[in-house]
């Protein structure tokens, strides 16, 4: 696999052998990573038994996966990776972004790596804490379940964190286009060095995502076809591939079953877009005015999330300028102009691909999982299948249906 960048450097007659079984951190060219503990099998059951049920407790589905998941194969060792990248929006300035490498240990009686293994990079979903990334897993449920439904089975598993997440010391880029398909850009051509120190070849390449995640794969998708760097599949759940008309339903037709934190999500997204892209005031002139201050303390992680939702309404039509709202429908203002900019799926992708939506999900809804799937139909390009989770699939039902599916779907792909 043959990756570029202007972000990483490339490492070359190093070897990270004996660092892979220790605990201390390396740093060399602008890479760092580090040893940060090994999850057995028995842990990696224990995230698919009790750590599931309790993830789905408050779901639609509570009890729809349990027991559904195979028993780990391989205990996984997990590293947390530094790397250097760049950002687009501020004319490629250099920064420091992290992620999570997550390799099985496939030969149990010598406790070394496989020499060549499938890659799967998972692109994580929202979160409000910089904290809750792939490269802190234990602070993360969606990329433990990742690890013990890939590594466990011999995949090697990686994640970028995204600029502004994990030890980035820049504000949070999300839903910022460019930035985040750098990061991730970023992440694999460090990832894929690492793994050439170790001497594990990537027998395939894929890659999914959830929520937020989903529309970063789907991003990153049309980056890495643009790069001429080869997908094996893709797959992407409850992912909000056209961000203008996800946030204008969220604004303009709001639904009982919409998510109570979208307000948060939506205050996020305005000061990402406010500080990348310099659209200054967007946040004052979108929020109603007893609720920007709050923001602002989400934003900057002065306040989590529970804080938040005690200052702010449940509804977003309540925490929106209604004029704001109504200038969405008519794509008035350079806000809704780039959102419109920021749709993930376009394309003729060469790539086949399988998009999860649900019934049920509070956050994206059930019509832009089509959107895939139509377009490339309408373009000549590469299966993309809309995928029902369930009529009572929720946001979480639709990942953990899709992440079972997915995984077999990507077995599938693995001997031809």
């Amino acid at each position: 696999m043959m990756l570029r960048s202007v972000g990483f450097i490339l490492i070359a007659g190093f070897s990270f052998s004996a660092f892979a079984q220790s605990s201390s951190v390396s740093t060399i060219a602008g890479l760092e990573f580090e040893f940060i503990g090994t999850y057995d099998t028995a842990r990696l059951d224990h995230i698919l038994g009790p750590e599931l049920d309790e993830f789905m407790k408050s779901s639609t589905l509570p009890k729809e996966f349990k027991g559904k998941f195979p028993k780990a194969k391989y205990p996984v060792k997990l590293y947390r990776v530094k790397y250097l990248s760049v950002v687009p929006e501020f004319n490629n300035l250099p920064t420091k972004a992290s992620g999570l490498i997550a390799i099985p240990v496939t030969n149990l009686a010598a406790g070394s790596f496989p020499k060549s293994a499938p890659l799967v990079s998972y692109q994580h979903g929202t979160v409000f804490d910089k904290s809750f990334v792939p490269s802190n897993p234990d602070n993360s449920m969606e990329t433990r379940i990742m690890i013990a439904r890939f590594a466990s089975q011999g995949y090697v598993v990686i994640g970028a964190d995204y600029f502004g997440r994990g030890v980035s010391d820049l504000p949070d880029s999300y839903l910022v286009k460019d930035s985040t398909r750098q990061a991730t850009f970023d992440m694999l051509w460090a990832s894929k060095n690492i793994l050439d120190s170790l001497n594990i070849q990537i027998s395939r390449f894929f890659v999914s995502g959830w929520s937020q995640g989903g529309w970063v794969t789907m991003q990153f998708l049309k980056k890495l076809d643009l790069s001429g760097i080869k997908v094996t599949a893709a797959a992407a759940a409850s992912a909000p591939v056209d961000i203008y008309l996800t946030t204008n339903r969220w604004l303009n037709n709001y639904q009982p079953i919409d998510a109570v934190y979208l307000p948060g999500v939506v205050a996020i997204q305005l000061q990402a877009q406010e500080y990348y892209l310099k659209q200054v005031g967007l946040l004052d002139s979108a929020v109603r005015p007893e609720y920007v201050e709050a923001s602002r303390k989400l934003y900057e992680g002065k306040i989590d999330w529970e804080a938040f939702s005690k200052l702010t309404p449940a509804k977003l039509p309540d925490f929106i300028r209604p004029e704001f709202a109504k200038s969405g429908l008519f794509e008035q203002g350079p806000y809704w102009q780039t959102l419109d900019n920021n749709q993930a799926y376009r394309w003729r992708s060469d790539v086949p691909l399988r998009v999860y939506y649900g019934g049920k999900d509070e956050v994206t809804p059930t019509a832009i999982g089509f959107l895939p799937q139509e377009t490339q139909k309408l373009l000549g390009g590469k299966k993309a299948e809309a995928i029902n989770s369930g009529a009572n699939a929720d946001h979480r039902g639709v990942f953990l249906f899709g992440v079972l599916d997915q995984k077999k779907w990507f077995d599938g792909f693995l001997n031809k």
